[in-house]
């Protein structure tokens, strides 16, 4: 298969696995100690130098730790030195991703992330800190401890932890990654902005009133992209383990965009032209751009984008994100590759939009200037306030990269009991060195187990073969929630969710959610449609049927299939939808197994959000925007007395409200019902668990970043 150059890079850099291990642990005259995991026992790492000079001969008694200021006593005490890396070929690769999560939980072996910010690096750096970095990453990385590469195209579930460096040594030397300073926009809603904003004056003017808008949203758009990434990355780094991760981020750095009324400023309606044919990108078919053909719609897309991006506050999921980096207890390594800059921005602006006359202005020098200030200031932020170290305005980074190898190649490992309480809330840490002229380094907090949790622990203490099968159980069923969310790597003309259960008055019923994919075309169902279901057990019998108008602009819809002769047993629904505007229908069907009374199987899902007008409606796509609610419903006859949770995507609970409650359509059918809003959670895999009486439901949803952004 052919491609584009650029499009098999983006792709090598989603798609590539790289990964290395770092370190040889040695202990310093004494026993390697058993670290133990009751609820109420906390691991801290500690970082002490001197002048810039690890420290390696503290001991025990010159340690003291205070938790919400109150002393606590050290119960165990290690120090862990780092050798030299050593060759790669005898180490031992994680082939498995159990046995790279299984490496990355051992505390005394370090955890590394290479975040590679592409949208910030230009296309020369990248190619120039190869050699520093690569020498760096041999010299830290070392054979018990693991690494893993990210970028900001790639989802933190994506990411797989390994031993050796050569995978990332061949990468970095033959491709010039950076793509902040490239010409031409080869990302396709890029490539949208400029030509919904060109920037060409209206007759008789001499600027035109879009010209900047394409160039400030690309921007925005790329810096929120990267960010996302950041974010979504810490957020999986906290469920990795508890002892500290180094986040090494090579990056120019971030401008931290803020609310910019000016770009979503009016402005003046296009001049209409007469309607050219072409093909419509979205369907392949033949069409016009006159309006409400797919051009307007393009424009109203970016229109969409534009007020959404002007909203935008960087500095604010900046600073959430540092927060959220100390209670993951991960420190960030930044590395600004160009070295000493006295310029921020090209000769030609980055995202440039239009040629000659037309183009983006050129920047001045004082905005160039408070440009690399911000930029500089964002990661020397990132650093001090996550425990790591900048290397930013220096053109010697191999001196920067050695210092950052030697810094993090000695540490000592302290473990203590708490007397706080198990309340689920985050605690503060701090660690002091009785010693003179010590600089110490230590995470800052953690996140207390809550009562319920230390119960669940003592009885995996107290009782270890039963919980061994139990949380194999519990592993399988988390996995199998999760793995249900496979089937969204590819689009569908149309999406079906169904669930199975029982109404209070016992009859058997399955509902069933159809939407209509971005495949199908908008246009299609501007004035409406029709969806018809049948139900069809094992025999091939139809046992059901259903017909329910789809409204006009609406792009789902839910239908009940019931009768009296409905048992428990296997059956496939089958579902047929057309636009009014369709040429053709489409058609899906699914499997469900209507389980005995009073059990249910499956689950619905409700959006309420901005693309619904703020409005309820059911939806068969679990994608959702950090911008929408969710609410989950299972079909129950029971009146039990609903509990909620939020779990990550391994089944560790998060400290997210999620409301539970029982409610009854006015059709007499009742619904358990889970709600959550999604705004303080990072893009990625998330589960909700709804318990009621002797009964528990899993249902996996994936948090995925704003259209366009």
């Amino acid at each position: 298969m052919q491609c584009r150059p650029w499009v098999c890079r983006r792709a090598l850099l989603r798609t590539c696995i790289f990964c290395i291990l770092t370190t040889v642990v040695v202990a310093q005259d004494q026993p390697r100690p058993t670290f133990r995991t009751e609820a109420n026992y906390v691991r801290v790492d500690v970082y002490a130098t001197r002048d810039g000079v690890p420290l390696t001969d503290l001991r025990r008694e010159d340690f003291e730790i205070l938790e919400e200021k109150a002393p606590q006593t050290i119960e165990q005490f290690e120090h862990i030195s780092v050798r030299s890396a050593g060759p790669q070929e005898p180490r031992r690769e994680l082939n498995t991703v159990a046995a790279s999560r299984q490496a990355a939980e051992d505390p005394r072996a370090r955890v590394f992330v290479l975040f590679l910010d592409t949208h910030h690096v230009e296309g020369d750096a990248s190619r120039n800190v190869q050699r520093p970095l690569v020498d760096a990453l041999n010299r830290l990385i070392g054979p018990d401890d693991v690494i893993a590469v990210m970028t900001p195209e790639m989802s933190a579930r994506d990411v797989t932890f390994a031993r050796k460096t050569t995978t990332i040594e061949g990468f970095l030397e033959r491709h010039w990654w950076g793509e902040r300073d490239r010409i031409a926009l080869r990302d396709p809603t890029e490539e949208r902005y400029a030509a919904c904003y060109p920037g060409i004056p209206l007759p008789g003017t001499s600027t035109a009133p879009d010209q900047g808008i394409a160039q400030e949203m690309i921007l925005r758009r790329r810096e929120k992209q990267t960010l996302n990434a950041v974010e979504d990355l810490v957020q999986f780094l906290r469920g990795v383990r508890e002892e500290r991760k180094a986040i090494v981020t090579i990056s120019d750095g971030w401008r931290l965009f803020s609310p910019n009324p000016s770009l979503a400023r009016p402005l003046p309606d296009a001049v209409p032209g007469a309607s050219a044919v072409g093909i419509d990108p979205r369907t392949g078919r033949l069409g016009t751009n006159a309006p409400g053909g797919f051009a307007s719609n393009n424009r109203r897309d970016c229109e969409g984008d534009r007020l959404t991006l002007a909203q935008i506050d960087d500095q604010l999921q900046f600073r959430n994100i540092l927060d959220e980096a100390n209670r993951a207890n991960a420190s960030f390594y930044p590395i600004d590759p160009r070295g000493l800059v006295v310029f921020d921005e090209q000769i030609v602006p980055s995202a440039g939009v239009g040629v000659g006359s037309h183009a983006n202005p050129t920047v001045l020098p004082a905005e160039d200037q408070a440009r690399l200030t911000a930029r500089g200031t964002s990661l020397r932020t990132l650093a001090e306030a996550t425990d790591g170290m900048a290397v930013v305005s220096t053109n010697d980074l191999a001196r920067g990269l050695r210092r950052m190898a030697d810094d993090l190649s000695s540490y000592y490992l302290l473990g203590y009991y708490s007397t706080r309480k198990l309340d689920g809330k985050f605690h503060s840490i701090a660690v002091r060195v009785k010693r003179q002229g010590v600089q110490v380094r230590a995470r800052r907090g953690y996140l207390a187990a809550t009562a319920a949790e230390a119960a669940a622990l003592t009885t995996v203490v107290t009782n270890p073969a039963a919980s061994t099968g139990a949380a194999a159980a519990e592993a399988r069923a988390v996995e199998a929630a999760v793995g249900s969310l496979a089937a969204l790597a590819r689009e569908q003309p149309m999406r079906l969710q169904v669930a199975a259960g029982w109404t209070p008055a016992g009859a058997a019923t399955v509902w069933t959610v159809a939407e209509v994919g971005h495949g199908a075309g908008s246009d299609d169902w501007t004035g409406g449609g029709q969806a018809d279901a049948m139900l069809v057990d094992g025999s091939g019998a139809t046992v059901a049927t259903g017909r329910t108008p789809i409204a006009p602009g609406a792009s789902s819809v839910r239908i009940a299939l019931t009768s009296s002769t409905l048992a428990p047993g296997d059956y496939q629904v089958r579902i047929r939808t057309k636009g009014a505007g369709a040429i053709a229908a489409a058609n899906d069907a699914m499997q469900i197994a209507v389980p005995a009374a009073p059990n249910a199987n499956g689950a619905l899902f409700i959006r309420r959000g901005p693309t619904t007008g703020n409005r309820d409606a059911p939806t068969a796509d679990p994608r959702f925007r950090r911008s929408d609610r969710v609410r989950v419903e299972v079909p129950t006859p029971s009146s039990d007395a609903v509990t909620a949770r939020l779990l990550d995507r391994t089944g560790k609970a998060l400290p997210i409200p999620v409301s539970g409650s029982v409610r009854d359509d006015s059709d007499g059918v009742r619904w358990r019902s889970a709600e959550v809003t999604l705004a303080p959670l990072a893009p990625g895999d998330y589960i909700i668990e709804l318990a009621a009486g002797t009964g528990r439901t899993l249902v996996a949803f994936r948090v995925v970043r704003e259209v366009g952004i």
